[in-house]
């Protein structure tokens, strides 16, 4: 990758429980040249999520220790990330599921099984929605 265009890459953090799933969302976000940090739980996420300042965070519901939603609403709560745009990638289709995550200020929702092409779309207009992950 060149860095002739002088802009730093975009960043996302892959929250999954699935290592497949992980795997297949972190390949196709670094084919569009995102750099790419995953965590297996929403702890771990919360975790790492201070250091990596992503621009960007897919995020599934359903997942061990903290749930997808519960990550959200920690994420919005702290006016640190709260500014981060979050996309759920989840089996999770039910309207409830829907609603609970619009209510939250999830930015959007996508149910497995998604198309890469999409995600990847979604993902990258999010991340360059005009809200850049601070660096102070």
């Amino acid at each position: 990758m060149s860095g002739s265009t002088g802009e730093l890459p975009l960043r996302a953090l892959v929250v999954d429980d699935s290592a497949v799933i992980r795997d297949l969302i972190s390949v196709n976000l670094q084919l569009e040249g995102f750099e790419v940090t995953t965590a297996g739980d929403g702890i771990e996420a919360l975790d790492i999520v201070a250091m990596v300042r992503p621009h960007v965070i897919t995020l599934d519901v359903k997942m061990p220790r903290l749930d997808g939603f519960e990550t959200v609403t920690r994420l919005r709560d702290d006016p640190a990330t709260a500014h981060i745009p979050i996309v759920v990638v989840t089996g999770r289709a039910q309207a409830v599921d829907l609603s609970r995550g619009e209510q939250l200020g999830v930015e959007a929702y996508l149910t497995k099984p998604f198309e890469p092409a999409e995600l990847v779309e979604v993902v990258t207009r999010l991340a360059r929605s005009g809200r850049p992950a601070h660096t102070d």
